[in-house]
């Protein structure tokens, strides 16, 4: 018999179809009676397939006593139990680099979308509104002073975009890098020395909130928030109290902390951008991430190595 998987969210169609082709998929998300299907078929269950921003709940791991592997479609694993996962002995796999490039250009479109308005542009020519009235002046991209928060890979991409626009890049981190950027301990100074604060980091206990009312002060009411990482990042309640407020210039948000849903407050400010999460969302690279899914599956059922392992 094929092995059994759990597929917890949906996922692209080629994705879903060499699953299937390859294994013997449940989803999760049209099971109606789950707890009759854990019942049945939670010992069976050998890997669990899923999103970074959805990871498995521990209390649906604890009922997979068969589990051998959970292979995330995206970067972030922020949402798994890793010392769980190391107690139990299952292993953990991502899919790392294939999505640099995407998430670094999106970084960059929310920079200049927000800068120039460009989303409030656009409506303003479709609603006819044009031979009526100018739509005001935005702010030269080129020139500005860039913090990043996390400069790891999708940082060190967004970096490398931001000087062609002759950008002053700084960041903070972990820890200081052999690179030609200026360097600050932590986050509230990055804040202070930036004009735009991008905020690149992976999602973990320790940087829950980093964003939060100090570095909004900090980063001022000229200042501009980008997003790209994980919503938890970001004091989303100080993040609007600082925009009502015009503590805060500006924001460029693909990410937040209770998606789908984005705080209502969000939509009407001219001065903030908004995407769905969509840093990754290209053909290209969601067939990579695919890939590197089924690659991951593929060696650990064969015995070998995974590709890009977590845990």
């Amino acid at each position: 018999m094929s092995v059994e998987i759990l597929q917890l969210c949906p996922l692209i169609p080629a994705l879903e179809d060499s699953l299937n082709e390859q294994y013997k998929v449940h989803r999760w998300f049209e099971i109606e009676d789950r707890e009759a299907f854990l019942n049945k078929r939670g010992d069976k269950l050998k890997a669990v397939v899923t999103g970074g921003h959805i990871g498995i709940p521990s209390e649906l791991a604890d009922r997979l006593s068969g589990l051998e592997i959970v292979a995330i479609n995206g970067v972030g694993f922020d949402k798994v139990d890793l010392p769980k996962a190391r107690q139990r002995g299952y292993r953990v796999t991502n899919t790392p680099d294939v999505l640099t490039t995407d998430v670094a250009d999106t970084a960059l479109g929310l920079i200049i979308a927000q800068a120039r308005y460009l989303a409030s542009a656009d409506a303003h020519v479709r609603e006819g509104k044009w031979p009526k009235a100018e739509i005001g002046l935005g702010t030269r991209v080129s020139g500005r002073r860039y913090g990043i928060f996390g400069l790891g890979r999708i940082g060190k991409a967004i970096a490398k975009r931001l000087e062609g626009f002759d950008g002053k890049v700084s960041y903070s981190g972990r820890k200081k890098q052999d690179v030609g950027y200026e360097y600050y301990p932590n986050v509230i100074e990055l804040a202070k020395n930036c004009d735009v604060l991008v905020v690149a980091a992976a999602a973990s206990a320790e940087t829950r909130h980093a964003i939060d009312e100090n570095v909004l002060k900090a980063l001022g009411s000229d200042g501009v928030l980008i997003n790209v990482a994980r919503g938890a990042l970001v004091d989303e309640v100080a993040l609007v109290k600082a925009l009502q407020s015009g503590a805060l210039g500006g924001a460029g948000l693909d990410v937040f902390e209770n998606e789908p849903n984005v705080p209502a407050e969000l939509y009407d400010m001219p001065n903030v951008v908004l995407t769905p999460h969509i840093g990754s969302a290209t053909h290209q690279t969601r067939k990579a991430m695919a890939d590197l899914v089924l690659a991951n599956l593929s060696a650990h059922f064969s015995g070998k190595q995974p590709i890009t392992p977590v845990v």
